[in-house]
Order: C-alpha cells, then structure tokens, then sequence
C-alpha cells in the first residue's frame, strides 16, 4: 500500500471534488481525500491501478496532475491557455467589439451585420466550448453534474438560436451573439477572480510552505579530520548530515544542537515573535530564523518527517474533512444543476405561452437563469471558511487535526484542565528526599531512583532521573510503568522495586506529603520532593476563560493540597484531585453529560480522557499518545493561544453559517430575478461570478477578526 499526494489543478467547486473522488473510488483506492480549494488530492494505492492510468483519467475528466509522473516525465498534454486570466483577456479582445452597441450614441454599422458577429463569435465560442463543454460532458458521463452544464447549455443556446436566424436569413430577429460571447467571457472573468479570492484563503498556508526549500551550510571532515563546510540546498540534506548556523539564517531542517548558543524565532511554527535561546542537546525547527548566534547541529528530520511537513500535512488533511454543518449543502448541490435546468425550461415556457414577449425574449430570460445560478457558493462556503481558519490557527501555533473539531467549538461550556505540565511547565526540580532504610546509602538511593524513573515518560520522572543521571544505573529483569501508580521493576536477583505515588505507598506510611516514594520488596526505603512552576501564561488564560463565560475544572491525579493551591493561584472553579486514569477519564464522560466539555492535558494518564472529551487539546510537547488522543495541539509550547483556538472554532462556524446564508439567499434572489426578465444573461454570468468572491472576502476577514 502507497500513500499518493497530488495535487490538481482545474478543480472549481464541490461537484469537481466529487467527480474526482468518485472516479478514484472506482479505480478501487483506499482513504480517498480531495481539496478543491488548494487542489490536494490524497489516496491509498494497492496495485489495482498505476498512477499513469489513474493520472490519464484525471485528465479525461478535465482536471490536471501538476506533480504526477506523466508531467515529470514531460508526456504531460500541453495546454494552450493555462488559466482562466489568459482565456478572459484572449476573449474579451472579440467579445468587446459586439459590445460597442450597447455604449449610447455609439453604431459602427458593420459590426451589426450578423456575419461580422458571428465570425467574433466562433474564437469565443470554441475556447469556451473547450473548457465548459468538455467539462460539463466529463460531469454529466460521471453521474455529477457540474456549474459548467449551466454556462455551456446557455451559451449553446445563444449561439444555436443566432446562428440559425443567420442561416435562415432573419438575423435582425435573433441576433443573439454578444450574448453567448459575453457569458463565456464574463464567466472565465469571474472564475479567475473566484481563483485568485479563493488563493487568498491559503496565505497563512503558502507562509508555512514557504520555508520549505533553503540553502544550508553543510559540514564534513577529511581524511586528517579537518573540517569542510560547503553549500547545498536544504532538500538534499539526509538525517544524520552536519550543518552550520549562522545569525541572520534559516534553520534548514529538523535538527539538535551540538555546538553553540543561538536566539531563534520560532513564529512561523508557534506565532509567538519573541526569540526563545537554545543550546546545547535543544532541538531546532526547520523553518525557524536565528536571529543571533552560532551553531553546528546535526539533522533529525527531513522531508515529510520534519515538524513543519507534518503541520502542512494535517491542515491539509483536515480541510478535506466536512463538518455536519455541510451536508445539507452538499445534498443541494448534488440536485442543484438539474433543479435549474428544469426551472430554466419553466421560465422559457412560461414566458412563451403565458407572455407577449415572444420566444427570443423567452428564451433570454431563461439563459439568464443557467448563468446567474451558483452551485459553487454552496460548495465553497463551508471550505473558503475553513481554509482560512485553520491557517491562521497553524500561523499561531495551533493545529487542528478535523475540520469537525472547528464546529463543535462552538458549543464547548467547560474546559478542563490537566495539571502537571499543562497549567504547570513540567519543569521539575528536586527540592528535598530523604532515605529511611538505614541500609541503604545515599549515592545507593539515588541509583535506584534514576535506574527506575529513567524508563518513564512522566515529567517529575524526568526531572529525577536529570538531576541524579550516573553512568552505572541499576540493570533489571523486567521494567513497566503503571498509570497513576508509578514505576515498577524486577532485577535480576528477584527484589521487586517502585518508585511511584503516594497510592504505591499508602500500606507503608501515613505521610502523603511527598511527590516520588521508593519502595524495595515492599519495604519503604525513602522519598524525593520535587517542585513545579506555574505556566506564566496560564492565570491570563484562565481568567479570559472565564470572562467569556467558560467554566474551569482542574483535573488532577496529584495530591489535593497542590491541586487546591495551583487552582487557587489561577483562580479555577472546580477541583478534582488524586485521580487515576479511569478515574478521570469517568469524570470526563460526566462533565460531557451536563454540557460540552474540552480537556486540556498533555500525559499518558490524559490520553483516555482527551479522547473522551467533546474536544480534547493536547501541548506539542505532550506524550505521544496524548497527541495522538486530542483533536487539537497548541503547538506554542504552553497554554497561551488556547483562548485563540475556542474562538477560532466559534467564529469559523459563525463564518461557515454566513456563507452558506449568503449563498442560499443569492440563489433563493436572483433565480426569479433573472426569470421575470429583471437581469440580462449579461448581467447574470458577472453577477455569478462576484458571488463566489463575496464569500471569499468574507472567509478571508477571519484573519483578522477578533476572536477572543
């Protein structure tokens, strides 16, 4: 199984979506995605087809593989006009001569005769019958048909209907050419300005990209072990290469430092401005700026494995996702071209029968129907909003892994939040330990506590086994780490060891005031203090939390005299403390039940409960398991944007619901409008066109509404 990304180009609307995922679910693929907005498309191939057939197909559907293989290989077909600009401005040069009349005091005589008309006509014609026909014969031959049925059957009809009163020698009563001319003229006018209104949606996006590709100073050693350091690009750079860094450039990959001190801008990544200094063994991201210093680091990631790829890939993956907010629109959509073909035919027959206006006048009003209707703005509403939304909140350092999660935002009453390494750093230290068992030496104690808490992921682990780290450290039979209870270890000789919880010693002592107990065959041989500092963020956000009406509830499986003093300190309503993982994750499924909750945490105890939650969040320097848990990750190294992601995720949805309202009504107005003969097919096709970008602009004010 092979994961393919393409991306394609001449995809419009929802229906080109839907044409291309039908076809590739056809060819037998697997976790088929597709973008219209940014044109990326994604699946799973097993050998039932070869990515030149399924690239072949594509194009016979009018779509084009930009980065496939047949256009690396150069048997790509060469197009004559590569977008919608350049096939406006070669048909306005013919269209505008059959528009003369229409400018007061203005008659040139030879442009009324209708053989003049129709030779401006026929470049038009063919360009457009090129691009909407052959689209909207591929669409309707899928079972899906596409806005362009609407704008060829209009321009068809125009054109048919003057050519034959020219043929039959009565053109002065059907004289219909500017109209066909102007309608596929206008409406590439308006595709291109809905192409390049709907590219705007992507700018956050094309920054992160942006970085992808640098030039490196790259490090290697001769024979004699003297250094060389010489230039390559950042995208020939393999895991385990050595690079050289300097102030004023951009960090090419992945990578950890081994040499040197720097200031480094991580605000394309985190979209905090202020530079965070890094050193030795600290980890750079690719795409970030050293403003100050030097350093010689080697690479850890490259390509599609660095930080930044995966950022680009989940937004990518979660603008492909539909919120439930869309479907009702994707169902309209899906009956929308033949519910306006019918409606059209109604208008001409109506207002043939039942009007005094004749059948050319009939048949005006009823092309002006075909051209004015927009089945895009359905289909675009929904993904202009959340293009733009889910860029800036990867500008800001906040990952959305579904666009589901945007709209479930918007209903979240409470937030909870994990204790340690989430309201607090995760950056423990030891403040005091004793050793009980007079047996047992200090330099002993010490050994076995960093030989068990080195095999643990939990931050005050960490932190012991950083403070005591030695070279000779206890071997063991087997090791496990328990949720909520600590660390368990066997060696050797059979002594059975732990270093956990007050919980693993709660036989043993009364004293539950300690962090870390150490336990040998069941005898309690000493305890370890630790303490944690409170995120200096973490009392803002609590207290904007609140103030937009959101209930706090700390979440803990720590003791309660630290839960009530962090709580107290940040001012969170409700504390629940010295709970397990099942324990939370029981909790979690109530909170659930009295209104929508989300959860903050970063550990492994949190996985079960972020999964639970109505939307879990996890930090970016979170366990694994939790990350892979939550639905969102704040990327910004603590709790300072989490405000910004509840309100990107109700004003997205408020976005999405404005769009969709204006789409609706546009449509519900202006098909009886250009019915009763109100608007030319003039007028229609450039009014369909401006009523793609309206909702354009209005997704795109979400970069720089306010949120919270």
């Amino acid at each position: 199984m092979e994961k393919v990304n393409w991306k394609v180009e001449g995809m419009s609307c929802t229906n080109c979506a839907l044409t291309v995922h039908k076809y590739l679910e056809e060819k037998g693929l697997q976790n088929v995605k597709v973008n219209f907005i940014g044109g990326d498309v994604s699946f799973d191939i097993n050998g039932s087809a070869t990515k030149p057939e399924l690239e072949k197909g594509i194009a016979a559907l009018g779509y084009h593989v930009a980065n496939g293989e047949l256009v690396n290989a150069g048997t790509g077909k060469k197009r004559f006009f590569k977008n919608h600009l350049q096939r406006f401005l070669f048909c306005i040069v013919f269209t505008l001569p059959l528009l003369v009349h229409m400018i007061p005091g203005v008659h040139i005589h030879a442009l009324m005769n209708p053989y003049v008309q129709l030779a401006l006509t026929i470049p038009v014609f063919v360009v457009g019958m090129d691009f909407f026909g052959r689209s909207a014969i591929k669409s309707i031959s899928k079972g899906i048909p596409n806005m362009n049925v609407l704008i060829a059957l209009g321009s068809v009809a125009a054109f048919g209907y003057s050519l034959y009163g020219t043929l039959i020698g009565d053109a002065a009563n059907y004289m219909f050419y500017e109209t066909a001319a102007s309608i596929i003229t206008l409406v590439f006018l308006g595709n291109w300005m809905e192409d390049k209104s709907v590219e705007t949606t992507q700018a956050a996006l094309r920054k992160l990209a942006v970085t992808q590709k640098t030039m490196a100073h790259m490090i290697a050693y001769d024979d004699q072990h003297n250094e060389h350091v010489f230039p390559v690009e950042s995208t020939s750079l393999k895991v385990g290469d050595l690079v050289l860094i300097k102030s004023g450039e951009t960090v090419p990959m992945d990578c950890k430092i081994l040499w040197g001190e720097i200031s480094v801008s991580e605000a394309i990544i985190t979209g905090e401005s202020a530079p965070v200094e890094k050193k030795m063994n600290d980890k750079l991201i690719g795409g970030s700026m050293v403003e100050s210093g030097t350093v010689k680091a080697y690479i850890t990631a490259v390509g599609e494995d660095t930080v930044m790829s995966n950022i680009l890939k989940l937004v990518k993956e979660a603008q492909t996702e539909k919120p439930p907010v869309q479907q009702l629109a994707d169902k309209i959509s899906a009956v929308f071209v033949p519910a306006v073909i019918s409606i059209s035919v109604i208008t001409l027959l109506a207002n043939y029968f039942f009007t005094d206006i004749g059948f050319g006048a009939s048949l005006l009003r009823a092309i002006a129907v075909l051209v004015i209707s927009c089945p895009c703005a359905m289909g675009l509403a929904t993904p202009a909003a959340i293009a733009v939304g889910l860029g800036r909140a990867a500008k800001n350092g906040v990952l959305f892994k579904n666009a589901r999660s945007l709209e479930i935002f918007k209903s979240i009453k409470q937030v909870v939040f994990d204790k340690t390494g989430t309201l607090t750093t995760g950056n423990f230290s030891i403040s005091n330990y004793k050793v009980l068992n007079t047996a047992v030496t200090e330099e002993e104690f010490k050994r076995i506590a960093y030989s068990l808490e080195r095999y643990s992921n939990h931050p005050v682990a960490k932190s012991i086994a950083r403070e005591w780290k030695i070279k000779n450290e206890q071997r063991w039979q087997k090791v496990e780490e328990v949720k909520g209870f600590g660390m368990k270890a066997t060696d050797k000789e059979g002594n059975h060891y732990v270093a956990g919880s007050f919980k693993a010693a709660e036989t043993l002592t009364a004293d539950h005031s300690h962090s870390i107990y150490i336990i040998r065959n069941n005898d309690l041989i000493g305890w370890i203090d630790v303490v944690d500092d409170i995120r200096p963020e973490a009392k803002q956000v609590v207290q904007l939390l609140k103030a937009n009406g959101f209930k706090t509830i700390l979440l803990s499986g720590d003791r309660k005299d630290k839960c009530d003093y962090v709580a107290a300190r940040l001012g969170i309503d409700e504390v629940m403390a010295e709970q397990t993982p099942e324990q939370k994750l029981v909790q979690v499924e109530r909170f659930n039940s009295i209104a929508p909750t989300a959860m903050v945490g970063d550990g492994i105890n949190d996985a079960p409960a972020l999964a639970k939650a109505t939307v879990g969040i996890s930090l970016s320097e979170a366990t694994q398991l939790a990350m892979q848990s939550a639905q969102v990750v704040l990327v910004n190294h603590g709790l300072k944007n989490l405000p910004l992601s509840l309100g990107l995720g109700k004003h997205t949805y408020l976005t999405i619901k404005q769009n969709l309202g204006w789409a609706f009504l546009y449509n519900i107005i202006a098909i009886p409008v250009a019915a009763f003969g109100f608007l030319s097919p003039t007028f229609g096709a450039l009014l369909m066109g401006l009523s793609d970008v309206v909702l354009a602009i209005n997704s795109v004010r979400l970069n720089w509404k306010k949120v919270v």
